[in-house]
């Protein structure tokens, strides 16, 4: 009988131990296959048209930044030149040399920067699409490639508008006259259907940016979708909604493969808190409540960091330290025990496997409820920064913007 016994106690271990090491394997190959997911965006088109301003402001860092593409009222950039993502090393902003010189020929410019390796290109210009933008468009296309217009400094056109015409002033209708002028420029070149989008640097959540974000990853296949989405700044609603929706679909992952860490013979719950803690703090960047992203943002919009910050209300947001997600592991556990002690009895053999269930309705409760509540206070700081700013806008007085500072 004990013979017996002790036979199998050896055959659940070997069991478990199979099981851990090969669901462990592919929990890991799903996360790398993440993680690793690369998006090249390259960014063209003639000097002074405020390339380098908008890839600054898409990686969220100020023009100042050390990291930060040079800005300038010449052409600047001379060879195409990666700028990394300060939070997703695997994401680079191409920021590529000027396209209005008399020479300029589409194909052999293509060559020159390396067509290949970018997934997309988006096309900026700050008064008007010439016939270079549309033929670099067609040969960009012809060689299986997406293009987007994006039309800069819109927030300057706006103010030079009410100048002109202080009482008939109506701004839906001067951005609607923009948009319409930019599409007509590019059908006249021979474009049939362009995307144009009207984007200010300097205020992303106004104007076409979230429709850009939204075109962008309707466009991409599933991992590089992802990848965007985490990205690019959060601006608006909208685009918190949508990057907690894309984090939310992976967060099983997560849970699982602290699942199998636990499901080890002899190893505790409290040793997937490091993975645990790292994956809050991606959140937590994700969503711009770190000191760096909020410093940023306050600087944007002339408010007091503190001001900003005191909208962070949730436990995590405040506090992301060991014991604080200790203290909620802790209480997720308590719910999965009732049902872990019921299936013990009845599987004897696989107790490292239930407590591996349990670590697993931890884990999922700790990051699903903290993505929750990071989003919250999202949606909170973005309110609190903008809600001024646009009663300031509402009545379209903006102060003059110098142009050496939108390279």
């Amino acid at each position: 009988m004990e013979i017996q016994e002790m036979d199998l106690r050896e055959m659940g271990s070997m069991i478990q131990s199979r099981v851990v090491l090969e669901v462990s394997s592919q929990v890991q190959s799903l996360l790398d296959a993440l993680e690793t997911t690369t998006l090249e965006i390259a960014v063209t088109g003639e000097s002074g048209a405020g390339k380098s301003t908008f890839i600054n402001a898409l990686l969220g860092l100020n023009d100042g930044d050390p990291h930060a593409a040079p800005t300038g009222v010449t052409e600047t950039t001379p060879s195409p030149t990666p700028y990394q993502h300060p939070r997703l090393p695997s994401v680079q902003l191409w920021d590529l040399p000027g396209t209005g010189t008399p020479s300029f020929q589409a194909e052999r410019y293509l060559q020159q920067m390396g067509l290949e390796r970018y997934d997309f290109f988006i096309i900026v210009a700050s008064e008007r699409f010439r016939q270079n933008h549309a033929e670099l468009a067609r040969a960009v296309g012809a060689m299986g490639k997406r293009f987007y217009f994006v039309r800069s400094k819109v927030d300057q056109d706006l103010w030079a508008s009410q100048r002109r015409r202080p009482t008939h002033f109506q701004e839906l209708q001067v951005l609607r006259e923009i948009e319409v002028d930019c599409i007509r420029q590019l059908q006249k070149e021979g474009l049939d259907s362009p995307k144009v989008f009207l984007v200010s640097s300097f205020e992303l959540h106004r104007f076409d940016f979230q429709r850009l974000q939204d075109t962008l990853a309707e466009e991409l296949e599933d991992h590089k979708r992802h990848v965007l989405l985490l990205s690019f700044p959060s601006v608006t609603a909208v685009a918190v909604e949508k990057k907690k929706a894309s984090l939310r679909k992976h967060i099983w992952k997560k849970a699982l493969l602290a699942c199998v860490v636990s499901a080890l013979p002899g190893l505790p719950l409290h040793l997937n808190i490091p993975m645990l803690m790292n994956t809050l703090d991606s959140y937590r960047k994700s969503f711009g409540l770190d000191d760096y992203s909020l410093g940023a943002l306050a600087s944007a919009v002339s408010k007091p960091c503190c001001e900003l910050r005191s909208q962070v209300c949730s436990t995590l947001g405040k506090d992301l330290s060991e014991n604080a997600v200790q203290a909620i592991l802790s209480q997720a556990a308590l719910y999965g025990q009732m049902a872990a002690r019921l299936l013990k009895n009845k599987v004897p053999l696989f107790d490292n496997l239930v407590a591996g269930g349990i670590s697993f309705v931890a884990a999922y409760y700790l990051l699903h409820t903290a993505l929750d509540s990071f989003a919250q206070d999202a949606q909170r700081v973005l309110e609190r920064a903008y809600s001024l700013e646009d009663e300031v806008q509402g009545s379209l007085c903006y102060p003059p913007d110098p142009g050496f500072i939108y390279d």
